[in-house]
């Protein structure tokens, strides 16, 4: 390869990594090609991108990132995969899944929300991990019940007051 398509490989990465700077580093060696093109066609469904890079082009893009991405060195070795994804957990979940047929990718690390995640243990927690919009969801739901009960129970509450009123009204005729 050219010191020129090293470049540009490198800043698209970059590029990359600055517009999705959540990311999984997956290692999918051992896995045949039928194996790797379903994972590929998961991630494609699950809107996930994912990228076979070289470590030395990996490095230099993270350095050019100009982010402190401090501990990631001991991951990157070997077959490297980069997942990018809006979901932070998204990437976490479909190893997980695919993890049930067979024993392969392992997670070699994670970084999420400015947090390095390094090693395959961490798996369980990534996947566990709620979404920004899911926890709004349920921090707007949180709120909205002592409202929802207050409003409910003056509406039940008026309802028996008017019942009783009308009842005692009725039986003094």
């Amino acid at each position: 390869m050219k010191k020129e398509e090293k470049n540009q490989l490198i800043n698209e990465l970059t590029e990359q990594l600055i517009n999705n700077p959540d990311f999984y580093l997956a290692d999918t060696s051992g896995l045949t090609v039928e194996k790797v093109n379903s994972f590929r066609r998961k991630c494609f469904e699950r809107n996930i991108k994912m990228i076979v890079v070289k470590n030395t082009l990996l490095v230099k893009a993270l350095e050019k990132t100009n982010k402190d991405y401090q501990g990631i060195d001991s991951a990157i070795k070997g077959p490297i995969s980069v997942m990018f994804c809006e979901s932070t957990s998204a990437p976490a979940k479909l190893i997980k899944d695919f993890r049930k047929a067979s024993d392969k990718p392992a997670l070699k690390a994670a970084f999420l929300e400015d947090c390095l995640y390094v090693g395959d243990n961490q798996l369980d927690m990534l996947a566990s991990i709620k979404s920004k919009n899911e926890l709004i969801g349920e921090i707007i739901g949180l709120l909205q019940s002592p409202a929802k009960n207050i409003v409910s129970a003056l509406k039940s509450s008026g309802g028996k007051l008017a019942g009783i009123i009308k009842t005692l009204s009725d039986k003094k005729e």
